[in-house]
């Protein structure tokens, strides 16, 4: 493709594709919304192509010309993927080597060994959210059941008691902490701080997942009193492994990427001058790409050939830790297509001038919109790229910090009450042996809490900051 043909792209995703007004676009936003919706439930469409139809149906409801629709679509799908796509296989393939290495054993051994009686549930959630940084949710839920269930079993613990916190910890991580996808995407959607972000979510994080998990876990317990299902527990990783990972080396190979991007938002803050030295050093190597390959190459090292990997097996690793990930690079990929078009039909900047008139904060809007098509859609992914693509345009005149809480509000509103349209309702249903109404009671509320609180706590950081 010619300069001049990307320049002509570019120009043409600028301007709205079409000049509907408010109420047309409002309309054309809830039918495209009612049609992912319908064809994920109903149909039971992936939601790849569901997001794809949906942008489409935007497009033709809001009536602009088809091929602007497909354009924006298409832009917006590549942006997406170039963004975040790299970093969601970087982060595969690190929890992949995590996982076949052993090295995730390790860890959840080690902690286990030093925890007891009431400590369990305090253990349980600070496995899940060291384990949950780099791995996807469902990942890490099948990693931790194993563990989870032995522990239930051999303490005599009520599977709440100990199942709760660790599905907190792996629900926190996956919805406000980068480099998940949908923060990362979120993040790029509105221009926000990587570093910033991931520091403010963190200081989110600790209070939101404390009473989410343990203290909640008390609650629960009670209302679903019930032992661990009696099941086989699946073998685990490093049964098959003569030997494993440390585990100094492999927490350590674990934070390094989260301890670079953090450096890189403290350099940014103490120097403030991005033509200095030091600041230019730390804008590379604390970036999420190196960070993440910076990582994962380690990885190989202090896990692969630590738990006596040849060349070749993690060579097969890194193979087979891609192949999972198309689905969700697809979905996110859509979903980007999907704000794009959202943004270049203009209802990006309807929403800025219908809230202009509003007394509601632009972090309690982006909650609030994230928690509806959450609701809908049943994807906390999903619902994230659609929020962040909807209130893009607020973030224009927010301050840099302000921003990342627009990206915390987003995914804590992206995790409110999970129920029967969400595949990680049923994964939890039938991992934990529960029926439909104890799901409710005790995954559906834990999610909501954590929604809740963490909603609640950004609201009052952008009070103080």
């Amino acid at each position: 493709m010619t300069r001049l043909s990307v320049e002509m792209l570019a120009a043409d995703t600028v301007e709205p594709i079409t000049s509907a007004g408010h109420a047309q676009l409002g309309i054309a936003v809830l039918a495209a919304i009612a049609v992912i919706v319908l064809l994920i439930t109903q149909f039971k469409l992936h939601a790849f192509l569901a997001l794809t139809i949906g942008s489409l149906a935007l497009g033709a409801f809001a009536g602009a010309p088809l091929d602007k629709t497909i354009t924006s679509f298409t832009t917006g799908l590549g942006a997406t993927v170039a963004g975040v796509g790299v970093l969601i296989a970087l982060g595969a393939i690190l929890g992949r080597l995590l996982a076949d290495s052993g090295g995730a054993d390790q860890i959840v051994d080690t902690i286990l060994a030093k925890a007891g009686g009431r400590a369990m549930p305090w253990a349980m959630v600070l496995i899940a959210s060291v384990i949950g940084l780099p791995l996807f949710f469902e990942v890490g839920i099948v990693l931790l059941i194993p563990v989870v269930l032995m522990v239930a079993k051999r303490g005599n613990y009520s599977l709440m008691r100990i199942g709760i916190p660790a599905l907190a910890g792996l629900s926190v991580m996956h919805g406000l902490i980068p480099p998940h996808p949908g923060p990362l995407v979120a993040i790029d959607a509105v221009k926000a701080n990587l570093g910033i972000t991931l520091a403010l979510g963190v200081l989110v994080a600790i209070p939101t997942v404390i009473i989410a998990g343990p203290l909640f876990s008390k609650v629960a317990a009670r209302w679903v009193d019930v032992p661990a299902p009696d099941r086989m527990i699946p073998a685990r990783a490093s049964e098959d492994l003569d030997k494993r990972p440390g585990f100094g080396a492999t927490l350590a190979t674990m934070l390094l990427p989260v301890v670079l991007m953090l450096s890189k938002a403290l350099v940014d803050i103490i120097v403030d001058d991005p033509t200095h030295m030091v600041q230019r050093v730390f804008d590379i190597v604390g970036s999420p790409l190196i960070a993440l390959l910076t990582a994962v190459i380690v990885g190989m090292f202090t896990l692969g050939r630590a738990a006596g990997f040849t060349k070749d097996r993690i060579s097969t690793t890194v193979e087979k830790s891609l192949a999972p990930i198309a689905g969700i690079l697809l979905i996110v990929g859509a979903g980007g297509g999907f704000k794009q078009t959202l943004i270049d039909s203009g209802v990006g900047q309807m929403i800025l001038d219908i809230s202009k008139d509003w007394s509601i904060p632009a972090l309690l809007l982006a909650w609030l919109i994230a928690v509806i098509i959450r609701l809908a859609t049943g994807s906390a992914t999903v619902a994230t790229i659609s929020a962040a693509g909807l209130v893009a345009p607020l973030a224009a005149d927010m301050s840099t910090a302000h921003t990342s809480l627009l990206v915390l509000a987003i995914g804590a509103g992206s995790l409110f009450f999970s129920h029967v349209n969400d595949a990680g309702f049923w994964l939890v249903k039938e991992y934990f042996g529960l029926s439909v109404g104890q799901t409710v009671k005790t995954w559906s509320v834990m999610e909501t809490i954590i929604s809740v609180v963490a909603g609640g706590l950004v609201l009052l950081l952008s009070l103080v900051i």
